[in-house]
This record gives C-alpha cells, structure tokens and sequence, in this order.
C-alpha cells in the first residue's frame, strides 16, 4: 500500500517533460478529488505509479483538501506498460480472441474479420483467398443465435465453445427440416463443416441462418489455420516466462531466447518469425517489471539485437512492418 520504499525512482530522477507531466497530472487528479471531496488512500503498481502517487501524497493543496474532506476513498495506480501486456500476449483457452488474432482483417475494419463464403457456395476453388465471393464477418446484431454464439466464443472455454456451436447448427438446421445426423462424442471442424454443406443449396435456410454460418465459418477456419499451433507455443512460453521472471533476473531469460531467432533458411514452419519476437520482447519487458542494468543485462540485449537484426536484414521480403522499422 502506497507509495514510497528507499532507493526507488522519485519524481527527480525523471526527465523534464515527464516531470512536468506528472505534476501536472498530480493538480488534475487533486482539482477531480476535491470537487468529489473525497480523502483518498494511495496504491500504486509500477515505477512510475509509484511517483505519481508519492507526489499526490506529498502535494501540499492536496494535505489541506484531505483534512477537510468528508468522503473516503481507495485509488489504485497502474502502469500502463501493463496494458502493452494484454495487447500482445495470447491469453488461454479464448476463441474469440483466436479468431480475431488468426483471420484476415476485414478491409476498412480494425475490429472485424474477414470470414471465407465460398464453402456455401457451388464454386470450386484452390484458392483461399477467393475474392469473387464477398466475405462474411462476425459482426451479425441482426441475428440472435448468433449474437448467442458469439457471446460463447468470449466467455467460453475452447471446447464448450465448439459444442455450443454444433447446437445452435444442429437446432437451425432441425427447423429448416434438413438431414442432420447428430453425433457425440468430439466436435471436429470436419464435422461441423459437414453440418455447414447442408445448407448450400438451400438458399431459404442460408438466408435465415446466413449469420450464425458465417461464425461457425469463422470458427472452422481459425481451428484449420496453420497458426493456430503456433498460438499454442506463445501461450505456453509466456507461460513458462512468468514462472521463469520469478526465480531469475532478465539476461538469463534473454540467453534462453537467443538461440530461438533464427534467420529466414533456418527457420521451420514452427519457428518464431522476426515479428513473432518483436511481440515476445515486448510482452517480456511489459511483465519483467523494474529491471537492474548491468554488465550482463547489457550483454544479453547486445546479443539479442545482433541477432534479431540479422534475422531482420536476411528476409526475402520484409513485412510492412519490419519495413517500417527498418
């Protein structure tokens, strides 16, 4: 609780700028406070949390508010590194967050995907990314079960997900009198694109399930996709990370990744790709916390960055993203 601990960054150690814009924030947070009147309690998570909570602590406009003020208050600091956290890492058994992370973006959309149509059709292609079809999506208000099945793919874990969805094909596909063979045991995407080819020529029940397929598509898809086992391997390093962060300091967790960047000729379908580390290294240093510089942190990320940069000059044809860095 609070802020405070001896040796710990303090508000002079920062740079200028951010100097300014924590005071500044500390006033903010005192002039919301006082017309809340409240007497607050400090907590703070992070470096930086730490000394936006000392400084309120210590503001003087702030000891005189608490004094007077008549309602209490706890308010908990965190760091916002932690928010990179969450955006990079692969957070357990979610399919929703699978197929968002696995599918293509839908054009135009941050938030959306684009769901392949042609298995609900007679066309006959090789190609995946068929563009003479025009794409489904997940986003279906219009539609109740699949507002529904939805709902599931969120909050769900992976495999009652995909029994909830064999449900809602099984229950659409029974009112729409179809020859539905209900099998137990383990849903597989075979099985329930099998459930899905019952309704391509029957344009009356694609048009009134059109919404629930297209998740169900979305669904087969991300489970098909050859990144899937890679998903796997990130969420079980991050994993293994977090345990290893605990009992050792960060070289010894940069030496065990050194040997994983390999460069374009070395790499095998499984292995990490240059975008794949800089995703790594930033979930790495979001969770690490404060770190204590050294000779041997200094030689770690030297071999690291010698590494990642060979991998990174080596490719064929660098992604946008790594052509935007570089």
């Amino acid at each position: 609780p609070g802020p405070g601990g001896p040796g710990e960054l303090g508000l002079g150690a920062l740079p200028a700028e951010l100097r300014a814009a924590v005071q500044a924030l500390v006033g903010d947070l005192d002039a919301l406070f006082g017309a809340l009147g409240l007497r607050e309690e400090s907590f703070a998570v992070g470096a930086l949390s730490r000394v936006v909570a000392a400084e309120l602590a210590s503001y003087t406009p702030a000891r005189n508010r608490r004094r007077m003020a008549t309602n209490r208050a706890s308010v908990v600091f965190v760091d916002r590194t932690l928010d990179l956290a969450g955006a990079v890492g692969h957070h357990g058994d979610n399919l929703a967050e699978k197929i968002l992370s696995v599918l293509p973006k839908l054009p135009g959309h941050k938030t959306d995907v684009m769901v392949n149509m042609v298995e609900l059709t007679a066309l006959q292609t090789p190609d995946e990314a068929c563009s003479i079809i025009a794409p489904g999506c997940l986003a279906q208000p219009n539609d109740p079960a699949a507002k529904a099945l939805w709902e599931s793919f969120m909050n769900l874990k992976q495999k009652e997900a995909v029994m909830e969805a064999r449900r809602h094909l099984v229950e659409a596909a029974s009112r729409e009198n179809l020859p539905i063979k209900m099998s137990m045991g383990e849903v597989t995407p075979e099985q329930l694109s099998s459930y899905i080819q019952l309704f391509r020529n029957n344009f009356k029940a694609l048009e009134n399930h059109c919404g629930l397929l297209q998740l169900v598509l979305a669904m087969v898809q991300t489970l098909k996709h050859p990144q899937i086992s890679k998903w796997d391997n990130f969420l079980a390093f991050e994993r293994l990370l977090l345990q290893t962060i605990g009992e050792s300091e960060m070289p010894s967790v940069l030496n065990q990744l050194l040997p994983m960047i390999k460069s374009y000729n070395e790499r095998m379908q499984d292995d990490y790709t240059c975008e794949d580390f800089l995703v790594l290294l930033v979930y790495m240093y979001s969770v690490v916390g404060e770190i204590n510089s050294g000779k041997e942190l200094d030689k770690a990320e030297e071999e690291v960055k010698k590494a990642l940069v060979k991998a990174i000059c080596e490719e064929p044809e660098p992604s946008p993203l790594l052509q935007k860095i570089t």
